[in-house]
């Protein structure tokens, strides 16, 4: 089987690729240092597959240890890099934390992939390096808009990082921009694992329902927070509703995308190997001919209302929510155009925004069932 590196692959989107990566027939390896993640997840993934992934407790940061690990498979064929610090409102707190953490291990991992010469790279980017758009739906096209947060300023730097040293590397690459990942793993087995407080909306709405019926918390995996009352940051934005307008996508429609993306490396052409001594002329490409870049959304705008109105209906819950003010950070609205994915990965959305919400509520369940 072929060998793929995960880094990150403890954590939400990570344990998923986790799963289609297995049912691809890779042989996937995590890289996580567990900071932000459990790593008891992987008995999930386990619970699925049948097959346990080694996890390396590596903090990537540290270019030594960061090296051993790939010296030791150094027969991979491909990379994907989700290890990041993801939570808007501490970036905006601690952005030195930010900057440090997804910068840094970024450029540890990109190094390590040159040395021992992977030949395909896959980025975890974010609809964030697009800002306030004033264009709807974007596109892979739609310029940087101004970063709303530091969490979204590194995901811009990360990709400009990896267009310039895609000039001088032989590795090919491809930058996933998500959207708004919900749900879990229609077994219940696997889904998201906030650290503290959930940030996202999704996680919130099902912390929230769980605390109203008393779910009793499940301490193995940190899910021992009670949410009595949601509360919706800010009504008072330009949308239908007042409330800011997001594109849900499901999990497991994102993690099936990097297996058709390290699919799609695989049969492009190889990149002109670069010149020991290059000269401006040497390295003038496209940087679309080496750095792939692809939106993954479901295509449609729902707002907070929208999305706490499909976990009602989907799930039978009624929720406790009030408004309350606007959140530092926050887009007012974004949502994708996907139409090149679907043409050059041939990837298409499997799930609706009632199977997220659905899935994620199962989950919910389950993993306080499991405490």
């Amino acid at each position: 089987m072929s060998k793929v590196l995960v880094t990150g692959g403890c954590g939400y989107i990570g344990s998923h690729t986790l799963v289609e990566l297995l049912a691809a027939g890779f042989e996937p390896v995590s890289i996580d240092d567990n900071s932000r993640s459990n790593e008891s997840i992987l008995d999930g993934v386990e619970r699925i597959t049948g097959k346990r992934v080694k996890n390396y407790k590596v903090d990537l940061r540290d270019a030594r240890l960061t090296d051993a690990v790939f010296a030791e498979h150094r027969d991979a064929i491909a990379v994907i890099h989700f290890a990041a610090y993801k939570t808007v409102p501490e970036s905006v707190a601690k952005p030195l934390l930010y900057y440090d953490n997804n910068i840094n291990s970024l450029l540890n991992v990109l190094q390590c992939t040159d040395e021992f010469g992977i030949p395909s790279f896959i980025f975890s980017s974010s609809c964030s390096v697009y800002g306030n758009s004033k264009e709807l739906p974007v596109t892979e096209a739609t310029p940087f808009g101004e970063a709303e947060c530091p969490y979204a300023r590194t995901k811009q730097m990360g990709e400009q990082i990896i267009q310039d040293f895609s000039k001088v590397s032989k590795t090919r690459f491809v930058s996933l921009r998500y959207f708004n990942p919900v749900g879990a793993h229609p077994s219940g087995e696997i889904g998201e694992v906030p650290i503290g407080e959930p940030d996202n909306l999704v996680p919130r709405i099902t912390r929230t329902a769980a605390s109203n019926l008393n779910l009793s918390p499940n301490l193995n995996l940190n899910l021992n927070l009670n949410l009595p009352l949601l509360v919706v940051h800010g009504n008072d934005y330009p949308t239908r509703d007042g409330t800011c307008i997001r594109d849900y996508i499901h999990v497991s429609d994102i993690a099936r995308a990097h297996v058709l993306a390290i699919e799609y490396l695989q049969k492009s052409p190889v990149p002109r190997p670069p010149s020991l001594v290059p000269h401006p002329e040497s390295i003038v490409h496209s940087p679309e001919s080496r750095v792939r870049t692809f939106n993954l959304g479901s295509g449609v705008g729902t707002t907070v209302l929208e999305a706490i109105g499909a976990f009602e209906r989907a799930t039978g819950q009624k929720l406790n929510y009030r408004i309350g003010p606007r959140r530092p950070g926050d887009v007012e609205a974004i949502y994708a155009d996907n139409k090149k994915a679907a043409a050059e990965l041939g990837w298409q959305p499997r799930f609706d925004l009632d199977d997220m919400m659905r899935t994620a509520w199962q989950w919910e369940q389950t993993a306080k069932g499991r405490g």
